[in-house]
C-alpha cells in the first residue's frame, strides 16, 4: 500500500501551487518554526532570568546554545540527509523538536533550559537544509520554484515580524513556558504536511558513500568555534586571549577540515563542487547578506537606544522598515528575476545591500531618514539574495547534494552574521570609553561613539563590498564555464546529474530557481541581530 500511496505522490510534478498546498504546508512550518523560536524568546528573557534566578551568561547561552548547536550542526545533518533521506531526517528533527518542546514545561534550572534550547539547534539542524532541498525539488517549473520558496519565506518572516508582539501578549497572560511550548503543535503541523503531502525519498536521489565522521567533526568543530569566537571578542574584548584562542582553534580546525576533504575517499563536503563558480558565487552573495544585515542591526539597535535615547518600544518601531520590506518584498521577487535575469539580480541586490550599508555608515549619524533608508536597501537587497544565493549554489551541485548545498547557504549566513556582530563590537569597545550602557554620556563620549559606528559600519561595508565583488568574478566564470578550469568539469557533473535544474540549462533560460530566504533572522539576543532579524538586542 505505502509503494502505491508513494507512486501517487511522486507520478508527476505539481503544476500549482494549490495542488502542493500540503508539502507547502508542512515545510512553510518547518520555516515559521525557525524564525519565530528567536524572535519571540527573546523578549521573554528579563522573565525567565527573574524565574529561574539566571545570570546574565546563562541567559546569554538559553539563546546562544540554539545558535551554535543549530549552525555548528546544519552542514553534518546536510550530508546525513543527502545519505539517507531528506524526508526521513526531517520527520525525525521535527519529532525531536517536539518532544524538546514538550520538556520545557519540566524545566525549573537555567542549565535545564539550556539543554532544551541545544535540543531544538538540533531538531532546527535537521529540518533547515531539508526544507530548502525538498521545496527546490518539488518543482519542475522555475516560476513555480520560486514562488514556492518565496510563499515559504514569507510565513517565516511574519512569524519573526510578529513574535515580539505575540510573545509580549502571551506574557501577559501565561507562563513565560508557553512560548516554547508553542513548537509542539507547529512540529504536528509540519509532520502531517511532510507526511501527506511529500512522498518517501527515492533512494535513486540518494548517495550511499560511506560517511565521513572525522570530516563532520572537523566540519562542526570549525563552525563552533566560528560562532563562539565573536560573542567572546564583543563579551570579553579583544585584549582577553580567550576569543584568540578560540579563533586559532577555528583556524586549525578549518585547516584540517580543507586537509581531510581533500584526502578522504568519500569527504563529507567536495570542494571541487564549492569552487564551482555558481557555489562559490552564491555563498559570497550569501556570506555578504549575512554580514552586513546583522552588522546593521546591531549598530541601529545600539544607535537608537543609547545615541538618540529612545526606548525599546521605540526602538522596535524604528526597525520597522526592515521587517516591512521583508515580509512584503518577496511580490517583487519573480518580477525582478524575470526582467533582468537570475545572476544579474544576485549581484544587484548583494550590491543594493552594501549600498544601504554605505549610507547607513556615511549618512546615519545625520537623522533617522537616512537609518531607514539604509535599513530599506539593506532588506530589499537581502531579501532577494536570499532567494537567488540560494539558487545558484544548488544549480551547482548534483541532486545528490543538494541537502548538504542547502547547509552551505545556511552556514554561510550564520557565520558571516557572526563576524559582523563581533567586528562592529570589537571596534565599539576599542574606541569608546567607559561603560557603554552608562545613562549619561560626556560631549567626548558621544563623539567617540559616533565615530565609532561609522568606522564600524564602513568596515562592514568594505567587507561586504570585497565579498559581492569576489562574488561578481565567480559568477562571471560561471557564464563562462570555459573560462574556468576548476569549474568546467563540475559544471558538467552537475548537469549529467540534472543539479537542480542543470547550471547549463538554467543559463540560457535565466531560471529563476529558488531556495529559502534564510537570511530574514537568526542567533541569539545577538542571535536575532545576527540573523538579520531587524530585532533589537
Amino acid at each position: 500500500m505505502s509503494s502505491n500511496r508513494s507512486t501517487a505522490i511522486v507520478s508527476r510534478s505539481p503544476r500549482s501551487l494549490r495542488e502542493a498546498w500540503v508539502a507547502l504546508a508542512g515545510l512553510s512550518a518547518v520555516f515559521l518554526f525557525e524564525m519565530l523560536d528567536n524572535s519571540i524568546l527573546n523578549v521573554a528573557l528579563p522573565t525567565i532570568g527573574r524565574d529561574l534566578h539566571a545570570s546574565t551568561t546563562a541567559l546569554q547561552w538559553v539563546t546562544g546554545a540554539y545558535a551554535v548547536v543549530f549552525g555548528g550542526l546544519m552542514l553534518a545533518f546536510g550530508a546525513i540527509a543527502d545519505r539517507f533521506g531528506r524526508r526521513r531526517i526531517m520527520l525525525a528533527g521535527l519529532a525531536l523538536l517536539g518532544v524538546a518542546s514538550l520538556a520545557t514545561a519540566f524545566v525549573t534550572t537555567s542549565e535545564q533550559l539550556i539543554a532544551v534550547r541545544a535540543a531544538m539547534g538540533v531538531a532546527a539542524a535537521m529540518t533547515t537544509p531539508g526544507s530548502m532541498a525538498l521545496a527546490f525539488r518539488m518543482f519542475d517549473d522555475d516560476d513555480l520554484r520560486v514562488r514556492a520558496t518565496t510563499l515559504i519565506s514569507t510565513v517565516g518572516l511574519v512569524g519573526l515580524a510578529v513574535g515580539p508582539t505575540a510573545g509580549g501578549f502571551i506574557l501577559s497572560i501565561a507562563p513565560w513556558q508557553v512560548l516554547l511550548l508553542v513548537n509542539a503543535p507547529v512540529a504536528v503541523l509540519a509532520i502531517v504536511g511532510l507526511r501527506t503531502g511529500i512522498a518517501p525519498d527515492d533512494p535513486a536521489d540518494l548517495h550511499r558513500d560511506p560517511a565521513d565522521i572525522p570530516g563532520a567533526a572537523l566540519g562542526t568543530a570549525t563552525i563552533v568555534f566560528a560562532l563562539v569566537a565573536p560573542t567572546l571578542f564583543v563579551n570579553e574584548g579583544a585584549g582577553s586571549w580567550i576569543p584568540w584562542a578560540i579563533t586559532a582553534a577555528a583556524v586549525v580546525a578549518a585547516v584540517l577540515f580543507v586537509v581531510r576533504e581533500r584526502t578522504a575517499r568519500h569527504p563529507l563536503l567536495d570542494l571541487k563542487l564549492v569552487a564551482h563558480p555558481l557555489v562559490s558565487s552564491g555563498l559570497a552573495f550569501k556570506a555578504a547578506s549575512g554580514l552586513a544585515t546583522a552588522g546593521l542591526g546591531y549598530l541601529v539597535t545600539l544607535q537608537l537606544q543609547l545615541d538618540w535615547g529612545w526606548t525599546p518600544g521605540l526602538a522596535s518601531l524604528g526597525m520597522l522598515p526592515q521587517v516591512i520590506v521583508l515580509v512584503a518584498g518577496g511580490a517583487l521577487i519573480t518580477p525582478l528575476m524575470r526582467r533582468v535575469g537570475l545572476e544579474r539580480a544576485a549581484w544587484l541586490s548583494a550590491a543594493t545591500v552594501v549600498l544601504g550599508l554605505a549610507v547607513f555608515g556615511l549618512l546615519g549619524r545625520l537623522g533617522y531618514v537616512w537609518v531607514a533608508l539604509a535599513l530599506v536597501l539593506v532588506a530589499a537587497g537581502m531579501r532577494v539574495v536570499g532567494v537567488v544565493a540560494g539558487t545558484n549554489v544548488l544549480r551547482g551541485l548534483p541532486e545528490n547534494r543538494t541537502t548538504i548545498g542547502a547547509a552551505l547557504i545556511d552556514t554561510a549566513g550564520e557565520v558571516t552574521a557572526g563576524t559582523g556582530i563581533a567586528v562592529a563590537g570589537t571596534l565599539l569597545a576599542a574606541m569608546f570609553t567607559g561603560p557603554i550602557a552608562a545613562p549619561d554620556w560626556s560631549a567626548h563620549q558621544t563623539g567617540q561613539f559616533r565615530d565609532a559606528v561609522t568606522i564600524a559600519s564602513l568596515a562592514l561595508t568594505a567587507m561586504a563590498a570585497a565579498l559581492v565583488g569576489w562574488g561578481i568574478a565567480r559568477s562571471r566564470h560561471a557564464a563562462n564555464p570555459a573560462g574556468d578550469a576548476g569549474g568546467a568539469g563540475d559544471a558538467g557533473d552537475a548537469g549529467d546529474a540534472g543539479g537542480a535544474g542543470g547550471a547549463g540549462d538554467a543559463d540560457g533560460a535565466n531560471a529563476a530557481n529558488t531556495a529559502r530566504d534564510a537570511d530574514g533572522a537568526t542567533a541569539s539576543a545577538d542571535d536575532a541581530a545576527a540573523r538579520g532579524a531587524g530585532q533589537p538586542a
